[in-house]
C-alpha cells in the first residue's frame, strides 16, 4: 500500500511532468496532449489516483473472489451476478444483465450526449470442473483466468470506485461492462450484442484485455473458425474394411490444407492458421461413423482471410472426393460449420480515442506502442466506432494454462491510465 508521502510525491511528479513538456515529449496531438496534461492537476483527478492507490488491498481480495467463481465458455451466469454486485456496492446508478448474460453498469454523465463503454470479459478458456481456487507464493497469485481477464474486470470496477470516491462527474454517460463469450468459441456474443441492431447507442469502447500499460491496440485481428466434419456408416475393422473412413478423409483434408495454407502465409499480410482440436471414433478396431476437426483462421487482410477461407474449403471437399473414390463401400459427407467469424478493421490512428490513450501513456512516464490483436473492440472497430483494447496491468504468464499466474506489479498505474482515457473520452 502507498501511503500518504509516496502519494503525495507521486502527484508532485505527475504536475512537474505535465507542466515540463521537456521532460515528458507527448506525440500525440496537440489538443490531446493538453487535454491530458491538464488532468491530473484537477483536484478531483487527484483524489481518484489516491483512491487507487489506497485501495489495493481490496481489489486484490476482490480479485481471488472473482477467480474463484467458475466462468467457462457459455457458463458465465454466476460470476455475472457476482460482478453486477460489486458493481452496484461501487454506486452505479444501475446495473442489469441482459439477455445474453453481459453485465453492464451505468454511471450517467451531465449531459448525457454520448455513451463511453469500457469492459473486461466475464469468462475464461478452462472448461466446467476446472479447479479454479487461488493460491498464494509470495507475491504471485496461481489460478487459471486470474489475469485473463479476471484482473480485466477487476480495474473495470476501480474505476468506478474511483469516480464515485471523487464525485468525479462527465459529461457523456459511462457503461461499465462485464461482457459473455470473448474467449473460443463464445465468438464475441458479448460484445456483439451490445453493438446489435436497435441497441442503445455507444460512442467509443474500451475493451481491458492483455497485460501491458505500454500498448494501445486500435486494428482487429480478423478470424474465422470452422468446424469440419466428415460422417459415415462406420463398421467392424475387419469385417467391413475398405469402407469409406472418415477419420482418412480428415486426415488427408488438413494435410492438404495444410500445404495450401503454408504457400499463401508464405507471402502477403501476416495470416495464421491452426488445427486446435480433433475428434472422432470409439474403438482402435472400428471404422469410425465420424471424425471432426476445428480450425482457426487468422488474418490482418480481409482478402487473405477470404483466400484461405476459400482453401479450406477446397482442401475439405478435394478429401472428400478422394476417400469416396478409393472406397469400396459406402460414401461419406461433409459438413463445414463456420463457428467463429471475428470482423476486422482499425480505429485511425488520428483519431482522438487513439491520441488521448496515447498521450495518457506517455503522461505516466510509458512508451506507447500501436498494435493489432483479437479482442472485444474488434465488432465496434468492424462498424466504424471509435475503439481500443489497453491492458489490465500486473505481471502475469501461463496464460490460457492452467498454471496461469499473476503479480500486483504496475496494476495500479494501469488503473490510472485507464482512468486519464475513460475521463478524457467522457469529457471530464
Amino acid at each position: 500500500m502507498i501511503r500518504r508521502p509516496a502519494l503525495a510525491a507521486l502527484a508532485a511528479l505527475l504536475l512537474t511532468a505535465t507542466s515540463s513538456p521537456a521532460q515528458q515529449p507527448c506525440t500525440a496531438t496537440s489538443v490531446a496532449c493538453a487535454e491530458l496534461r491538464a488532468l491530473p492537476r484537477r483536484s478531483d483527478v487527484r483524489a481518484a489516483f489516491d483512491h487507487i492507490a489506497r485501495n489495493r488491498e481490496r481489489a486484490r481480495r476482490d480479485l481471488v473472489t472473482l477467480t474463484q467463481i467458475p466462468a467457462p465458455p457459455f457458463a458465465e451466469a454466476a460470476r455475472a451476478e457476482a460482478y453486477a454486485a460489486l458493481l452496484r456496492e461501487a454506486g452505479a446508478d444501475s446495473v442489469t444483465i441482459d439477455s445474453v448474460g453481459n453485465v453492464i453498469a451505468l454511471r450517467r454523465g451531465r449531459t448525457r450526449a454520448r455513451t463511453v463503454a469500457i469492459g473486461g470479459h466475464l469468462d475464461t478458456v478452462f472448461p466446467p470442473g476446472t479447479d479454479v481456487t487461488v493460491r498464494a507464493r509470495g507475491d504471485t497469485l496461481f489460478a487459471p483466468g486470474i489475469g485473463d481477464d479476471t484482473a480485466g474486470l477487476v480495474l473495470v470496477l476501480e474505476l468506478l470506485r474511483a469516480l464515485e470516491h471523487a464525485a468525479l462527474e462527465t459529461d457523456a454517460d459511462i457503461l461499465f461492462v462485464g461482457t459473455v463469450g470473448e474467449e473460443g468459441l463464445g465468438d464475441l456474443r458479448g460484445v456483439k450484442h451490445l453493438f446489435r441492431s436497435g441497441a442503445p447507442r455507444i460512442d467509443a469502447f474500451i475493451a481491458v484485455d492483455g497485460g501491458s500499460t505500454d500498448a494501445i491496440v486500435h486494428q482487429g485481428l480478423g478470424s474465422r473458425r470452422y468446424r469440419v466434419v466428415y460422417q459415415g456408416a462406420g463398421g467392424h475393422s475387419w469385417g467391413a474394411f475398405g469402407a469409406a473412413n472418415p477419420v482418412h478423409a480428415l486426415g488427408r483434408a488438413i494435410a492438404s490444407f495444410d500445404e495450401l495454407a503454408a504457400a499463401l502465409t508464405a507471402r502477403g499480410p501476416r495470416t495464421s492458421y491452426n488445427v486446435g482440436r480433433i475428434g472422432g471414433g470409439t474403438s482402435v478396431n472400428a471404422i469410425p461413423a465420424e471424425a471432426w476437426a476445428e480450425i482457426d483462421l487468422r488474418s490482418e487482410s480481409p482478402g487473405q482471410l477470404a483466400r484461405a477461407d476459400s482453401l479450406l474449403h477446397l482442401a475439405a471437399r478435394r478429401a472428400l472426393a478422394e476417400e469416396n473414390a478409393g472406397a469400396r463401400s459406402g460414401r461419406l459427407t461433409l459438413a463445414l460449420e463456420r463457428v467463429g467469424d471475428r470482423p476486422l478493421g482499425e480505429t485511425p490512428v488520428r483519431a482522438a480515442l487513439v491520441q488521448r490513450a496515447i498521450a495518457a501513456t506517455q503522461l505516466l512516464g510509458g512508451h506507447p506502442t500501436l498494435g493489432r490483436s483479437s479482442t472485444d473492440a474488434n465488432v465496434p472497430i468492424a462498424r466504424g466506432i471509435p475503439a481500443i483494447t489497453i491492458g489490465r496491468g500486473g505481471i502475469s504468464g501461463h496464460t490460457h494454462a492452467p498454471g496461469e499466474w499473476w503479480i500486483d506489479r504496475g496494476a495500479e498505474a494501469a488503473i490510472r491510465r485507464a482512468l486519464l482515457i475513460l475521463v478524457a473520452e467522457a469529457g471530464g
